[in-house]
């Protein structure tokens, strides 16, 4: 019973995958038009966050279209079928969960963001009102 469970998830992940990701496309926000002075800015601050992942998740789907509504350029690594980005999730938040948006300070010093409503809630704090 366990094997065919495990086989009607993974046929409905198969299948759902593709139009998650098309429907990602299809109903992706307009982004915040800045400056480029503003946007070099913004740009400079993103290169210290990183987005760990899942390519058809959709607490991560609804993250990376708000990264686009802000036009944010983070870095996003794959947590799935990447091990080396999943070692590092798991190394630096303590368990493979996703969306998590790690934060680095000018010091080096990393904080471990996850939640997607957490996460979407510190990028408009941030992003949203300019620099």
């Amino acid at each position: 019973m366990k094997i065919f469970i495990r086989l009607f998830f993974r046929t409905l992940r198969i299948v759902l995958g593709p139009v998650m990701l098309l429907w990602e496309i299809i109903s992706r926000p307009k982004g915040i038009v800045r400056q480029p002075q503003q946007q070099t800015e913004v740009d400079q601050q993103c290169r210290n966050l990183i987005l760990y992942q899942f390519r058809t998740c959709p607490f991560c789907i609804k993250v990376r279209k708000e990264m686009h509504r802000l036009s944010l350029n983070i870095e996003r690594r794959d947590a799935q079928k990447n091990q080396k980005n999943r070692s590092e999730l798991i190394q630096g938040y303590g368990q493979p969960q996703v969306p998590c948006l790690k934060i680095t300070d000018h010091d080096g010093n990393s904080q471990w963001l996850t939640e997607s409503g957490a996460i979407i809630a510190y990028l408009h704090g941030r992003f949203a009102n300019g620099v």
